[in-house]
């Protein structure tokens, strides 16, 4: 990774937030969130038009050493010559368009699938779900791009499912998957779990009878409360613990 231009003191931020990803992974990995195809990312803590992302490797497996660093482009800033992924333009995309974002998942969580081709709202039914936030748009690629691959590998596909996302934390990706986004990695982390979680109890709800969801102001002071600094610290070393990982 290039360190150009970072003091001392800037460089161990940098190595606290390369930490601090690596674990990420892990931790999404081993809580069944993040596949072997999905990833996670972080602003640059340094050089906000800058983001750190894995080398395209499977995030169970993530070390220190596949990070790598790239423009808000995606545009790679090292003459590294493995494979990056092909949809790190969801990454860029998001921080280029959101300059509140500090942190992106994208994951497959096989529970949210279902919710992604039907009109079945995911609004949060469970007070630990209420960070995903009140709205959970479906991005259409047919919309605008036809049939694809199915994986959003330019930048003009990042942008128009920023647009999608607007002003919420989540975002379904029709047959695809999902994107969340947050001002850190603990929180997104938290939100994607949160995610994950909601359309399990949705379904297992819906079986029984209609769902019923949080209010507006359930979810505004919960999710308030949740994504605080005591019980994201307290989340956090759980999921590391329970990951058995302390690369911190």
């Amino acid at each position: 990774m290039p360190n150009d231009m970072n003091t001392p003191g800037q460089s161990q931020l940098v190595d606290a937030a390369i930490a601090e990803l690596v674990v990420a992974n892990r931790i999404l990995d081993h809580e069944g969130v993040i596949d072997n195809f999905g990833h996670v990312s972080v602003r640059h803590p340094v050089h906000r038009d800058r983001y750190l992302l894995s080398r395209s490797r499977s995030p169970g497996n993530v070390t220190r050493d596949d990070i790598m660093e790239f423009t808000l482009e995606g545009e790679l800033l090292s003459k590294d010559h493995r494979w990056p992924y092909s949809e790190r333009h969801i990454h860029g995309a998001l921080y280029k368009d959101r300059p509140d974002v500090n942190a992106v998942t994208h994951h497959h969580a096989r529970s949210i699938i279902p919710f992604t081709m039907n009109n079945i709202s995911l609004r949060p039914i469970f007070h630990m779900s209420s960070v995903i936030g009140k709205e959970v748009p479906i991005w259409e690629s047919q919309d605008e791009f036809g049939d694809t691959n199915m994986l959003v590998d330019s930048m003009e596909m990042g942008h128009s499912l920023a647009r999608t996302l607007g002003q919420n934390s989540v975002a379904l990706l029709r047959g695809h998957g999902c994107i969340c986004v947050a001002p850190d990695i603990k929180s997104v982390c938290m939100i994607s779990m949160g995610l994950r979680d909601n359309a399990e109890l949705v379904q297992q709800a819906l079986q029984i009878g209609e769902p019923v969801p949080l209010t507006d102001g359930e979810i505004e002071k919960t999710s308030a409360m949740l994504l605080g600094k005591m019980p994201l610290a307290r989340a956090w070393d759980y999921w590391v613990a329970r990951a058995g990982y302390s690369g911190l």
